[in-house]
């Protein structure tokens, strides 16, 4: 496996290198790469996003927004209506970049709340969440909603491709035999239970779509501009 996310780094290098060129947004997207790949195959393959990585993340993005800022347009119209906030870049950027860790943490924090309530059991973890702050210190506003939308339509299809596919398999078809002739349901109900059971980490997921959102970034600027006028 080792080799395979190596390659997989320097390919990620290579391309954050042909898009942004020798600039500050390379520096710090080469940091931001690191550290999503690090939470999304630890997430894949213990599910557990650890807070070392997730705190790290945070406080560099802010020491990182200095200098280089994820400002976008809905930071300005924010800032707008807080002229302090303007005084210079620098208080600009941090205000950007805490901004973007807000709505993005508060965002996944109020869906959990919401499936908690609906569903009655935990929906996702603590790790999500931290996940998402980090991500909004170096994505800011619009980058953080883009990687939500993104990573959870992603994480949706591809889970309930992977239900169809488990039930279709047959996956844990004994369990359900077992449990029919105890009379708890048909074997195909019971199947189908368990197969929608099963749970995807949602932090590598998330992790895609920050990466996507990264490498076209550009692409998306231009368009939430014209949108935006």
């Amino acid at each position: 496996m080792y080799p395979a996310i190596e390659l997989l780094t320097g390919l990620l290098f290579v391309a954050c290198y042909q898009i942004f060129g020798l600039t500050l947004d390379t520096f710090k997207w080469l940091f931001f790469i690191c550290i999503i790949i690090v939470l999304t195959i630890t997430d894949f393959r213990v599910r557990i996003l650890p807070d070392a990585v997730n705190f790290f993340g945070f406080g560099l993005g802010l020491a990182l927004a200095v200098r280089i800022s994820p400002i976008d347009l809905t930071c300005l119209r924010i800032v707008d209506h807080v002229p302090l906030l303007g005084r210079s870049p620098a208080i600009l950027g941090v205000s950007c970049a805490i901004f973007g860790a807000a709505a993005g943490s508060l965002l996944l924090l109020a869906a959990a709340a919401l499936y908690k309530l609906v569903r009655g059991r935990e929906g996702m973890g603590m790790g999500d969440v931290k996940m998402m702050l980090m991500v909004g210190t170096f994505l800011g506003i619009q980058g953080t909603f883009l990687t939500l939308l993104f990573g959870t339509l992603l994480g949706s299809v591809i889970g309930l491709l992977l239900v169809v596919i488990l039930f279709l398999t047959g996956w844990k078809s004994s369990v359900a035999k077992r449990a029919s002739r105890k009379g708890l349901g048909s074997i195909s109900g019971l199947r189908w239970t368990i197969s929608s059971r099963y749970q995807l980490p949602l932090g590598t997921f998330l992790g895609i779509a920050a990466l996507l959102v990264v490498f076209f970034s550009r692409w998306l600027d231009m368009q939430a501009y014209r949108f935006m006028r």
